[in-house]
């Protein structure tokens, strides 16, 4: 896609992510404000994500290797490579709950919304790490399942190459012992590059949800981080070479 074009389909799809945002808004405070909604709050935002896509017109390819058990809590790690990720998370089949940089709090009206609905951690911190592992424990002790990019935020210099991956959601899984899904987006890095330009780029998209990790006795933080680590490099690997 030439700069041009890909300007305009810039153009195009962040005035419907404002406007579609801008309309779903009064729903989401209603949700926050709302003792008992917030689950419904966090639903509809999957919903949204899914119908964002669509009317951009960009194809989602959703490989599924797991069966996810219907009221079981998980955590989705996934590698972190554009903007766009987040957004594509929302096609995850089960509810969920994002751990995202502090900094997106400081968005007009998107901040609060994300500040209410899920959790917003200042990763330099160690007190605020402490409590986004926290507030998370107690999502997934309700049920909820928890999205976390484990690179810590996007920092690979050469995608699909990613960087090491944090200890917080590994020592999460096994003290809670709550199975780990490892999730490969494949060309995100693609469709919208983290080079500052923020231009999008049309490719259709790709998730892939893995088998589980369930941590086990003899699984240490550093095990189970060298074997999620490997399932999504070796994904992101294959995609690239298609």
């Amino acid at each position: 896609m030439s700069n041009p074009t890909a300007r305009l389909y810039s153009i195009y799809a962040g005035t419907l992510f404002i406007l579609s945002f801008l309309i779903l808004y009064p729903f989401f405070l209603l949700c926050i404000w709302v003792p008992g909604w917030q689950r419904a709050g966090r639903k509809v935002t999957q919903y949204w994500a899914r119908f964002y896509f669509a009317i951009i017109f960009l194809p989602v390819k959703k490989v599924m290797k797991v069966k996810l058990e219907k009221g079981k809590p998980y955590l989705f790690l996934a590698n972190h490579f554009s903007y766009l990720d987040i957004a594509m998370m929302g096609f995850t089949p089960t509810e969920i709950m994002y751990v995202g940089k502090a900094s997106i709090r400081k968005a007009p009206l998107f901040g609060y919304y994300f500040k209410k609905l899920h959790i917003a951690v200042e990763r330099g911190l160690v007190k605020s790490r402490a409590e986004t592992m926290r507030r998370a424990g107690l999502a997934l002790d309700g049920g909820t399942s928890v999205v976390i990019f484990p690179e810590g935020g996007i920092y690979s210099s050469n995608p699909p190459e990613m960087v090491p991956f944090k200890n917080g959601a590994f020592r999460l899984s096994i003290e809670k012992q709550i199975p780990i899904i490892p999730v490969t987006i494949s060309y995100n890095h693609l469709i919208l590059p983290e080079n500052g330009n923020l231009l999008l780029h049309w490719h259709p998209g790709k998730l892939v949800y893995h088998e589980p990790l369930q941590p086990g006795p003899d699984d240490t933080e550093e095990s189970l981080k060298e074997r999620c680590f490997e399932i999504i490099q070796k994904q992101l690997r294959e995609d690239q070479n298609q």
